[in-house]
């Protein structure tokens, strides 16, 4: 009874029911990342209620300097776990615990370069984001807050990887439960009782990043059942640093396809007004609740992917990949419809403006439309990336990553404000057949002969 207490975890890789193993290691990552976008929410909900358009178009323009920080924990979190993954499924639980120190202190040391440089360059960056005079001071104290507390969010998206990697799931989601616990206390404190406003939003995300970042720790140090003592390992020769990065990477540019899009995305909406800036921003927290949920299912099978492809059992594989599937299927079916079915009444929770809500509903349908493709071009990728099919994943992720550049140039241009709120859309579409593609080109190699 002690050795399957002590092996739970793994045994949902190796040999639960894949129905059962596809749920264990899910549901928890659908909970976690749905209460992270409900975190989301809550930081337009409280800065809402100060009434300030401005304030609510600064926490959105600040979003790719967020997304820079995550990217860079999921370099290394998503990178090192596949990798451990696999090691753990070999026994080589010796090496897992090197890669796994690797990519903790490697993202503390390029998260503080990267506030450090963000810091000394703030004028440019801001003018980078598309911030203009009227915003400006709100945006100012938000990015820079982001900046110095950002290395918290950078851990805590490694860490959290890292935790997954050994099958654990629901202590994955207690992290995430505890941020978001942590992040309810802290905002309405600092934004509303304290008047920190939008520097009370930053701080609230790196306080509930802190927390979670400790509790991760705490496991990984003394209840893991692969990984105690990771902390004591930062060196990893070149060729695991490879094999870390070669997935890392094609996290880091998917990342950096929502960093660009963003960016363009609020640089044009700005030409149209406060109002599209802050229902891009309100819709996009909306929209986040059917995604993160999405998200938690890929997000959570690729531990299973991994450790059954380097196992060798690909007709587990397989089944797993199928199973994920018709999830999503389900999953997007019913919150895209609820979400879009009571569009009205949910933007008027966060302003009264009829002229916001109008564009809010607008650029809602769009993103719930994007929702369809991208949940499946994400599990694909997953199968990718937990496999360590380092090429088909860069190329993807470049792919998009250049995609919505001249997508948005072109669409902007000859539809104005219509083509810049559904060329996320498109490209999410072309991405997804893209994704399709190159599971067929790689499907023999998943499946038992």
């Amino acid at each position: 009874m002690e050795q399957m207490m002590d092996d739970s975890n793994e045994y949902l890789l190796k040999e639960a029911p894949v129905k059962k193993a596809v749920l264990n290691l899910s549901v928890p990552m659908m909970i976690g990342t749905s209460v992270g976008a409900i975190y989301n929410v809550v930081n337009a909900y409280f800065i809402g209620l100060l009434h300030n358009t401005q304030m609510i178009s600064a926490i959105t323009i600040g979003t790719p300097v967020f997304i820079a920080l995550m990217a860079i924990g999921n370099m290394f979190g998503v990178g090192a776990s596949t990798y451990i993954t696999r090691l753990i499924a070999v026994k080589d639980t010796a090496k897992a615990k090197k890669v796994a120190g690797y990519g903790f202190y490697m993202s503390l040391i390029v998260a503080l370069l990267l506030g450090a440089i963000g810091v000394g360059a703030i004028n440019p960056l801001l003018k980078l984001l598309g911030v203009d005079a009227a915003m400006h001071s709100y945006a100012l104290q938000y990015v820079v807050t982001l900046l110095v507390t950002g290395f918290t969010t950078t851990i805590n998206f490694t860490l959290e990887q890292v935790v997954r990697s050994e099958g654990a799931a629901k202590e994955s989601m207690y992290g995430m439960i505890i941020n978001v616990g942590v992040n309810l206390i802290f905002d309405p404190l600092l934004i509303l009782f304290l008047q920190l406003h939008v520097i009370g939003a930053a701080l609230a995300i790196g306080v509930a990043n802190l927390a979670s970042m400790l509790y991760y720790l705490y496991y990984l140090s003394s209840k893991s059942e692969h990984l105690k003592g990771f902390a004591t390992h930062i060196f990893l020769s070149i060729k695991d640093q490879i094999e870390v990065l070669k997935i890392g990477v094609s996290e880091l540019m998917n990342s950096g396809f929502m960093i660009i899009s963003t960016l363009l995305l609020n640089v044009y909406a700005v030409r149209y007004g406060d109002d599209v800036v802050a229902g891009f921003g309100i819709a996009t927290r909306l929209v986040q609740v059917p995604q993160f949920l999405v998200m938690g299912i890929f997000f959570g099978v690729i531990p299973l992917f991994a450790y059954n492809y380097s196992s060798k059992n690909k007709e587990r594989l397989t089944a797993s990949f199928k199973t994920a599937c018709a999830f999503i299927a389900l999953i997007v079916f019913i919150f895209v419809s609820l979400t879009y079915l009571f569009r009205y009444p949910i933007l008027g929770i966060f302003t009264n403006s009829s002229s916001l809500i109008q564009v809010g509903e607008y650029i809602l349908t769009a993103s719930l439309a994007t929702t369809i493709f991208n949940g499946f071009a994400g599990l694909i990728l997953g199968m990718f990336q937990g496999t360590g099919k380092g090429l088909p994943t860069i190329i993807i992720s470049i792919i998009q990553s250049l995609l919505i550049i001249p997508i948005i140039l072109y669409m902007n241009n000859n539809f104005g404000l219509h083509g810049l709120v559904w060329a996320s859309t498109v490209t999410e579409f072309i991405a997804f057949l893209i994704g399709i593609g190159f599971y067929l080109y790689y499907r023999k190699d998943f499946r038992a002969i």
